[in-house]
Formats: C-alpha cells, structure tokens, sequence
C-alpha cells in the first residue's frame, strides 16, 4: 500500500468535494427547501453518479472501454441544462419558514442527474483519478480503496453541508442562502453549456 499517494488522494478528493459546486449548491437548496431527510436522498443520488463515473474511469484504464470527448460534452451540456432548470426553479420557488417542497420526493433523481453531468466530477475520474490508480499491489485493490474512500468522503463532506444549512442561522437567512446557492448553480449551468458547447461545435 503507497500510504503517501492514498493521503495525497484523500487531500484531493477533500478539496475537490468541499469546493462550492453544483452538488454542494443543490444538496444546501435541497436541505433548506426540502429538509435533511431530501438532501441526504440527494447526497445519496450524487454518489451513484459518482460510482458509475468510476466504472467508467476504470473501463478506460483497463483498456475494455473508450469514451470520446463528444460524448462527454454532451452529457454534459444536458446536465447543464438541468442545472439552468434546478437553478430557476429556485430562484422562483425560495423556501419559506416550514416549508417541505414536493421536490423532495425526486431527490435520488436529482442528484444523480446533477452528479453524472458535473465537470468536476467527470475531469476527475477521467483525468485526474487514473493518477492514483498504484496505491495498491493490484489494479483491483486500488480501485476498492480510491472507490471506498472517495463514497465515504463525499457523503460526510455532503451530509456536513446539510447539517450547516438545517442550523438556526442558516434557516434564519435561508432565502439569501438559497438565493446564493441558486446563483451559483445558474453561473455552472451557464459556463458548462458555453464550454461544452464549443467544444461539440468543434
């Protein structure tokens, strides 16, 4: 086991995780609007997307599978569509004092829609996962650990963000909050669709 490389790993997908980003944006709208129990469904939804990310990343290092730079664009600029729609329903829809959306139903969807579409995300495990992948004897071993590890990180730096938004002073300024959050989903959105768009267009 290379323990350097497993905690430069660990260092990275911390800040990668904690960095302000559609999903940190949609888990504290999610968690103002729609309560803890919505936003975990949610956290839950991104983890997925993160898992399938990684099989994808691990297909590729195992020379079984090849993605073109196309075809992620394109996910891409779909999920940012998505986003654009989340980011205006809630600046449309702020939450108020009790309020629990219907939203919180769809939010496993949601997340994972968000997640599979989110550029950090997919740089990451395309580009920036393969770097790690000898921090164990085997291919195999490898890929549990960086896979264990970065589920377990990203649902405590996420569930850590949900306990923050449900404390006393963020419910007291909820609506600035979320106005926040929403801003930056619709800034993502906007940026991912201009450069995934330029790079479809060619």
């Amino acid at each position: 086991m290379n323990s350097s490389l497993l905690l430069i790993y660990v260092f990275s997908v911390v800040a990668l995780i904690v960095t302000p980003g559609p999903v940190v944006a949609l888990i504290i709208t999610t968690s103002l609007q729609s309560g803890s129990r919505s936003a975990l469904l949610t956290a839950a939804g991104t983890n997925l997307a993160s898992l399938i990310l990684v099989l994808v990343a691990v297909l590729i290092l195992s020379g079984s599978f090849s993605v073109s730079p196309g075809l992620l664009s394109a996910i891409s600029v779909v999920g940012c569509l998505f986003i654009l729609y989340l980011a205006v329903q809630g600046l449309r829809y702020p939450p108020g004092p009790g309020v629990q959306t219907r939203r919180a139903r769809s939010g496993v969807g949601r997340g994972f829609l968000v997640g599979i579409s989110n550029p950090k995300d997919i740089i990451f495990f395309v580009a920036f996962f393969p770097q790690f992948i000898h921090v164990a004897d085997s291919f195999s071993a490898s890929v549990a650990w960086l896979t264990g590890l970065w589920v377990l990180i990203d649902f405590a730096v996420l569930a850590g963000y949900i306990a923050l938004a449900r404390q006393a002073f963020a419910l007291k300024y909820r609506a600035a909050i979320n106005r926040v959050a929403c801003l930056v989903l619709l800034a993502v959105a906007l940026m991912g669709i201009v450069h995934s768009g330029r790079l479809l267009l060619g």
